[in-house]
Protein backbone atom coordinates (compact mmCIF):
# COMPACT_ATOMS: atom_id res chain seq x y z
CA UNK A 1 0.00 0.00 0.00
CA UNK A 2 1.23 3.47 -0.90
CA UNK A 3 0.09 6.75 0.63
CA UNK A 4 1.75 9.61 -1.22
CA UNK A 5 0.13 12.43 0.76
CA UNK A 6 -0.47 12.11 4.50
CA UNK A 7 0.04 14.56 7.39
CA UNK A 8 1.46 12.08 9.90
CA UNK A 9 2.37 14.70 12.49
CA UNK A 10 -1.19 16.06 12.68
CA UNK A 11 -2.82 12.90 14.03
CA UNK A 12 -3.61 13.01 17.77
CA UNK A 13 -1.10 10.18 18.36
CA UNK A 14 1.37 10.34 15.45
CA UNK A 15 3.80 7.86 16.99
CA UNK A 16 1.12 5.18 17.08
CA UNK A 17 0.14 5.84 13.46
CA UNK A 18 3.76 5.75 12.32
CA UNK A 19 4.37 2.45 14.12
CA UNK A 20 1.26 0.85 12.62
CA UNK A 21 2.05 2.05 9.08
CA UNK A 22 5.56 0.67 9.46
CA UNK A 23 4.25 -2.62 10.81
CA UNK A 24 1.98 -2.97 7.78
CA UNK A 25 4.92 -2.41 5.42
CA UNK A 26 3.41 0.73 3.92
CA UNK A 27 5.27 3.34 1.93
CA UNK A 28 4.19 6.78 3.15
CA UNK A 29 5.17 10.27 2.11
CA UNK A 30 4.63 12.46 5.15
CA UNK A 31 3.94 15.93 3.81
CA UNK A 32 4.47 18.91 6.11
CA UNK A 33 2.97 22.38 6.37
CA UNK A 34 6.05 24.27 7.66
CA UNK A 35 9.83 23.76 7.69
CA UNK A 36 9.72 23.40 11.50
CA UNK A 37 7.24 20.54 11.08
CA UNK A 38 9.64 18.89 8.62
CA UNK A 39 12.38 18.78 11.24
CA UNK A 40 9.95 17.38 13.81
CA UNK A 41 8.78 14.69 11.40
CA UNK A 42 12.35 13.67 10.63
CA UNK A 43 12.89 12.99 14.33
CA UNK A 44 9.64 11.02 14.62
CA UNK A 45 10.29 8.68 11.68
CA UNK A 46 13.92 7.93 12.49
CA UNK A 47 14.65 4.32 11.60
CA UNK A 48 11.46 3.86 9.54
CA UNK A 49 12.85 2.91 6.13
CA UNK A 50 9.61 3.10 4.17
CA UNK A 51 8.41 6.48 5.43
CA UNK A 52 9.75 9.60 3.76
CA UNK A 53 9.28 13.18 4.93
CA UNK A 54 8.57 16.01 2.50
CA UNK A 55 9.47 19.60 3.34
CA UNK A 56 6.76 22.13 2.62
CA UNK A 57 5.01 25.38 3.33
CA UNK A 58 1.27 25.00 2.87
CA UNK A 59 -0.17 27.70 0.59
CA UNK A 60 -2.79 28.54 3.21
CA UNK A 61 0.06 29.59 5.51
CA UNK A 62 2.11 31.57 3.01
CA UNK A 63 0.60 34.96 3.89
CA UNK A 64 1.63 34.70 7.53
CA UNK A 65 4.81 32.63 7.18
CA UNK A 66 6.37 33.67 3.87
CA UNK A 67 9.58 34.59 5.72
CA UNK A 68 10.17 30.84 6.06
CA UNK A 69 10.42 30.31 2.30
CA UNK A 70 14.20 30.27 2.28
CA UNK A 71 14.21 27.81 5.19
CA UNK A 72 12.21 25.45 2.98
CA UNK A 73 14.61 26.00 0.09
CA UNK A 74 17.59 25.15 2.28
CA UNK A 75 15.94 22.02 3.66
CA UNK A 76 15.14 20.79 0.14
CA UNK A 77 18.76 19.68 -0.05
CA UNK A 78 18.06 17.17 2.76
CA UNK A 79 15.12 15.32 1.17
CA UNK A 80 13.94 14.05 -2.20
CA UNK A 81 10.35 15.03 -1.39
CA UNK A 82 8.71 18.45 -1.29
CA UNK A 83 5.16 19.12 -0.12
CA UNK A 84 2.74 20.37 0.70
CA UNK A 85 3.28 23.31 -1.63
CA UNK A 86 1.15 25.01 -4.27
CA UNK A 87 -1.50 27.69 -4.59
CA UNK A 88 -4.90 27.96 -2.89
CA UNK A 89 -7.50 30.08 -4.65
CA UNK A 90 -10.39 29.48 -2.27
CA UNK A 91 -12.14 32.61 -0.91
CA UNK A 92 -10.27 32.81 2.43
CA UNK A 93 -6.90 32.85 0.65
CA UNK A 94 -7.51 34.77 -2.58
CA UNK A 95 -6.05 37.95 -1.13
CA UNK A 96 -2.60 36.33 -0.94
CA UNK A 97 -2.68 34.63 -4.33
CA UNK A 98 0.03 36.82 -5.85
CA UNK A 99 2.39 36.06 -2.97
CA UNK A 100 1.45 32.36 -3.06
CA UNK A 101 2.29 32.26 -6.77
CA UNK A 102 5.68 33.88 -6.20
CA UNK A 103 6.47 31.42 -3.42
CA UNK A 104 5.37 28.42 -5.48
CA UNK A 105 7.52 29.63 -8.37
CA UNK A 106 10.50 29.90 -6.01
CA UNK A 107 9.99 26.32 -4.80
CA UNK A 108 9.75 24.97 -8.35
CA UNK A 109 12.90 26.82 -9.36
CA UNK A 110 14.80 25.58 -6.33
CA UNK A 111 13.69 21.99 -6.94
CA UNK A 112 15.01 22.23 -10.50
CA UNK A 113 18.30 23.72 -9.29
CA UNK A 114 18.77 20.73 -7.00
CA UNK A 115 18.31 18.25 -9.83
CA UNK A 116 14.63 17.56 -9.39
CA UNK A 117 12.44 16.61 -6.44
CA UNK A 118 9.17 14.71 -6.10
CA UNK A 119 6.57 17.39 -5.43
CA UNK A 120 3.14 17.02 -3.81
CA UNK A 121 1.11 20.00 -4.99
CA UNK A 122 -2.04 21.65 -3.69
CA UNK A 123 -4.13 23.41 -6.36
CA UNK A 124 -7.60 23.99 -4.88
CA UNK A 125 -9.31 26.82 -6.75
CA UNK A 126 -6.09 27.61 -8.60
CA UNK A 127 -5.51 24.81 -11.10
CA UNK A 128 -4.74 27.11 -14.02
CA UNK A 129 -2.23 29.15 -12.01
CA UNK A 130 -0.52 26.02 -10.73
CA UNK A 131 -0.21 24.57 -14.23
CA UNK A 132 1.11 27.88 -15.55
CA UNK A 133 3.90 27.84 -12.97
CA UNK A 134 4.72 24.19 -13.60
CA UNK A 135 5.00 24.95 -17.30
CA UNK A 136 7.29 27.92 -16.62
CA UNK A 137 9.45 26.64 -13.80
CA UNK A 138 8.81 22.93 -13.17
CA UNK A 139 11.57 21.51 -15.34
CA UNK A 140 12.99 18.18 -14.21
CA UNK A 141 10.70 17.97 -11.17
CA UNK A 142 8.02 15.24 -11.09
CA UNK A 143 4.88 17.10 -9.92
CA UNK A 144 2.13 15.11 -8.20
CA UNK A 145 -1.18 16.97 -8.24
CA UNK A 146 -2.74 15.99 -4.92
CA UNK A 147 -6.57 15.69 -4.83
CA UNK A 148 -6.87 17.57 -8.13
CA UNK A 149 -10.24 19.31 -8.48
CA UNK A 150 -9.89 21.25 -11.72
CA UNK A 151 -11.54 20.45 -15.04
CA UNK A 152 -11.09 17.57 -17.47
CA UNK A 153 -9.38 19.99 -19.84
CA UNK A 154 -6.94 20.90 -17.08
CA UNK A 155 -6.29 17.22 -16.41
CA UNK A 156 -5.36 16.85 -20.08
CA UNK A 157 -3.09 19.89 -19.91
CA UNK A 158 -1.45 18.60 -16.72
CA UNK A 159 -0.83 15.21 -18.31
CA UNK A 160 0.89 16.89 -21.28
CA UNK A 161 3.11 18.74 -18.79
CA UNK A 162 4.17 15.42 -17.26
CA UNK A 163 2.14 15.70 -14.07
CA UNK A 164 1.17 12.77 -11.90
CA UNK A 165 -2.07 12.54 -9.91
CA UNK A 166 -2.76 11.21 -6.41
CA UNK A 167 -6.31 10.26 -5.51
CA UNK A 168 -7.87 8.96 -2.32
CA UNK A 169 -11.06 7.60 -0.80
CA UNK A 170 -12.47 11.04 0.07
CA UNK A 171 -11.95 12.42 -3.43
CA UNK A 172 -13.48 9.37 -5.06
CA UNK A 173 -16.70 9.58 -3.09
CA UNK A 174 -17.85 12.43 -5.34
CA UNK A 175 -19.11 12.08 -8.89
CA UNK A 176 -16.73 14.81 -10.06
CA UNK A 177 -13.79 13.05 -8.45
CA UNK A 178 -14.56 9.82 -10.30
CA UNK A 179 -15.09 11.68 -13.57
CA UNK A 180 -11.69 13.35 -13.20
CA UNK A 181 -10.11 9.99 -12.37
CA UNK A 182 -11.47 8.60 -15.64
CA UNK A 183 -9.53 11.24 -17.58
CA UNK A 184 -6.25 10.83 -15.68
CA UNK A 185 -3.50 8.74 -17.33
CA UNK A 186 -3.36 5.34 -15.65
CA UNK A 187 0.42 5.18 -15.89
CA UNK A 188 0.72 8.29 -13.69
CA UNK A 189 -1.93 7.51 -11.08
CA UNK A 190 -0.97 7.21 -7.40
CA UNK A 191 -2.92 6.80 -4.16
CA UNK A 192 -3.16 9.01 -1.09
CA UNK A 193 -5.33 9.60 1.97
CA UNK A 194 -4.69 13.25 2.98
CA UNK A 195 -5.27 12.07 6.52
CA UNK A 196 -6.13 13.27 9.05
CA UNK A 197 -7.84 16.11 7.14
CA UNK A 198 -9.75 13.70 4.90
CA UNK A 199 -12.25 11.56 6.76
CA UNK A 200 -14.37 8.45 6.49
CA UNK A 201 -17.73 9.53 7.91
CA UNK A 202 -16.71 10.75 11.37
CA UNK A 203 -13.13 9.54 11.69
CA UNK A 204 -9.88 10.63 10.05
CA UNK A 205 -8.53 8.44 7.29
CA UNK A 206 -5.45 6.50 8.38
CA UNK A 207 -2.57 5.77 5.96
CA UNK A 208 -3.70 2.13 5.56
CA UNK A 209 -7.17 3.34 4.57
CA UNK A 210 -5.64 4.09 1.19
CA UNK A 211 -6.84 0.58 0.29
CA UNK A 212 -10.38 1.99 0.30
CA UNK A 213 -9.54 3.84 -2.91
CA UNK A 214 -8.75 0.67 -4.84
CA UNK A 215 -12.34 -0.57 -5.41
CA UNK A 216 -13.45 2.91 -6.53
CA UNK A 217 -10.58 3.13 -9.01
CA UNK A 218 -11.27 -0.43 -10.17
CA UNK A 219 -14.90 0.43 -10.87
CA UNK A 220 -13.94 3.41 -13.03
CA UNK A 221 -11.24 1.44 -14.83
CA UNK A 222 -13.44 -1.66 -15.17
CA UNK A 223 -10.84 -3.92 -13.61
CA UNK A 224 -10.10 -5.50 -10.21
CA UNK A 225 -8.77 -3.84 -7.05
CA UNK A 226 -5.79 -6.23 -7.17
CA UNK A 227 -4.92 -5.04 -10.66
CA UNK A 228 -5.22 -1.40 -9.57
CA UNK A 229 -2.85 -2.12 -6.68
CA UNK A 230 -0.32 -3.62 -9.09
CA UNK A 231 -0.56 -0.64 -11.44
CA UNK A 232 -0.17 1.93 -8.65
CA UNK A 233 2.82 0.07 -7.20
CA UNK A 234 4.45 -0.12 -10.64
CA UNK A 235 3.77 3.56 -11.20
CA UNK A 236 5.40 4.51 -7.93
CA UNK A 237 8.44 2.34 -8.62
CA UNK A 238 8.85 4.18 -11.91
CA UNK A 239 8.57 7.56 -10.20
CA UNK A 240 11.09 6.63 -7.50
CA UNK A 241 13.49 5.10 -10.02
CA UNK A 242 13.54 8.42 -11.84
CA UNK A 243 14.90 10.16 -8.76
CA UNK A 244 16.50 7.56 -6.48
CA UNK A 245 19.84 5.92 -7.23
CA UNK A 246 20.95 2.34 -7.50
CA UNK A 247 17.78 0.31 -7.22
CA UNK A 248 16.52 2.13 -4.15
CA UNK A 249 12.96 1.84 -5.42
CA UNK A 250 12.85 -1.91 -5.00
CA UNK A 251 14.27 -1.69 -1.48
CA UNK A 252 11.85 1.05 -0.46
CA UNK A 253 8.66 -0.32 -1.95
CA UNK A 254 9.24 -4.06 -1.79
CA UNK A 255 5.94 -5.85 -2.34
CA UNK A 256 3.53 -2.97 -1.73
Amino acid sequence: MIDTHCHLDLYPKPGTVIAEADKRGMFVIAVTTTPKAFLGNMRMIEGRKRIRVAVGLHPELVAERHREVEDVCQLMAKTKYVGEIGIDGSPPHKSSIKLQTEVFSRFLTRASELGGKILSIHSRGAAALVLDEIERNGHGTPPILHWFSGTKQQVERAAKLGCWFSVGPAMLRSRKGRELLASMPRHRLLTETDGPFATDVDRPLMPWDVCMALPAIAEVWETTPANVDQIVSANFRKLINATEQGGAAAKLIGNC
